[in-house]
């Protein structure tokens, strides 16, 4: 365990404790695997800020979507079973499911290519729904495109093969990845459970206007469900990426079409896999997974090419485990370094200028100037909570294009917003008729 105060010489820690400094991280958990073998284990900070329990390799944290990576596991292993196939239409093994998801097979939903979007604006989190009540909801949700036409990754989709795992395995998904993953590899991974004593547990926790809270309640049902509701620590994230090199859980024939990225209708590809993202650094292959939930952040990364893996878990929504990673790995290869794209002339100021006014807005938790299409997925808790964590970043001091590139009508740009503390990527496709028709923006 490492504390800010300690006086050490790793200037590996140094560099961990200062990002988590400047991000308002209470605590970290990290886990480096090497040519086989785990090589760093470390905590930082605190785990419990309110009684002042520090991070230790016993902090247990919660996973988020990086559980996307053993529910998919568990898919194949069925499928391996001969009890499912991934051409399997969804209503094959859920009961009244709508005539929208006929076309949805199993392998769509593994590789968010199913067309489904998200409830929760709709779902109401302190309300325990049974799993028959869940996909009612969700069957009311409009589907946003034809299966396989997109990639878009959908919570929902992970939240019904949990279902089909439950019914295809004839128990709960939980209990089939204890039986078939966890025991056998030695890991503590379990099912969330606020109720239950869970020794070295960490809290959640988000900031708000600038301010530590513990993490928002959820009620208990939510909080099994397979888009990412583990709870685990560093280690058992080890245990699980040694376990991907050999036939341990997964054969190899698996194992390779689990990372193979996923063929559109079109015949272009999507960066993920079946429960994985795919991804590269400096021309090195990266297998990966991220997730955030309740308080929580983490990033799973599998430096395949070079046998380097890291773990990065936080009690802190407002965490960025990949700048965490990007420390961790570039420090163990250095030709992992990440490599600050240069900005590329600008000649389209009345583009920017629009780009600028619609960061303002969302600045002050306003609506931004964008398409119909694209306002749905501002939702008020999303400009709300943009709102609130944009004041983290400070004055904006400058802005770079870095890309633009034009799809027949469709003109897409990529910017770089430069903010005092922090810089913010935003991607912008532009209609025929020149609206915002999608606005996304992730911290750089």
């Amino acid at each position: 365990m490492v504390g800010a105060a300690s006086v050490h010489a790793d200037p590996l820690d140094d560099a961990i404790i200062a990002e988590m400094k400047r991000g308002h991280v209470p605590g970290l958990g990290i886990a480096v695997v090497k040519d086989g073998r785990i090589i760093k284990e470390m905590g930082y900070g605190e785990a419990d800020v309110e009684s002042g329990v520090r991070v230790t390799q016993q902090t247990v944290f919660q996973s988020g979507s990086v559980g996307k990576t053993f529910t998919a596991a568990l898919v194949m292993l069925l499928a391996e079973d001969g009890k499912l196939s991934l051409d399997d239409p969804v209503a094959r093994h859920l009961a009244n499911t709508p005539k929208a998801w006929d076309k949805i097979t199993i392998r769509h939903l593994l590789t968010h290519t199913s067309g489904l979007g998200d409830p929760y604006a709709q779902l109401d989190m302190r309300k325990d729904y049974t799993d028959e009540e869940l996909i009612a909801l969700e069957a009311t949700i409009p589907v946003l495109s034809e299966p396989g036409e997109k990639w878009s990754y959908s919570n929902m989709g992970y939240h019904l093969l949990g279902f089909i795992c439950n019914k295809a395995g004839g128990k709960f998904y939980g209990d089939q990845l204890r039986e078939r993953i966890f025991a056998p590899l030695g890991m503590g991974t379990r099912i969330i459970s606020e109720s239950d004593i869970i020794p070295h547990r960490a809290r959640g926790y988000e900031r708000v206007d600038g301010v530590l809270k513990n993490q928002a309640w959820v009620a208990p049902r939510l909080n099994t469900t397979a888009d990412g509701s583990l709870y685990l620590t560093a280690r058992d994230l080890a245990l699980w990426d040694l376990a991907l090199y050999d036939n341990k859980i997964l054969n190899a024939r698996v194992r390779e079409a689990s990372w193979t990225p996923v063929k559109l209708n079109d015949g272009k590809t999507a960066p993920y896999g079946y429960g994985w993202q795919i991804d590269s650094r400096n021309g090195h292959r990266v297998i990966r997974h991220g997730g955030s939930w309740q308080g929580f952040k983490a990033d799973f990364a599998r430096f395949v090419d070079d046998k380097l893996t890291v773990v990065v878990l936080a009690n802190s929504a407002a965490a960025r485990p990949v700048r965490f990673v990007d420390i961790i790995a570039a420090h163990y290869q250095p030709a992992l370094k990440r490599k600050v794209p240069a900005a590329i002339v600008d000649t389209e100021p009345g583009i920017v200028y629009r780009v600028r006014e619609a960061m303002s807005q969302l600045h002050n938790g306003d609506m931004p100037a964008v398409s119909a299409k694209a306002r749905a997925s501002f939702t008020p808790a999303f400009l709300k909570s943009i709102a609130s964590e944009s004041r983290e970043w400070g004055p904006v001091q400058s802005v770079d294009l870095l890309s633009r590139a034009t799809e027949g009508a469709l003109r897409r740009y990529r910017y770089r917003f430069n903010y005092v503390h922090y810089a913010v990527l935003v991607d912008v496709l532009l209609n025929t008729e020149g609206e915002m028709d999608a606005f996304n923006m992730r911290l750089d």
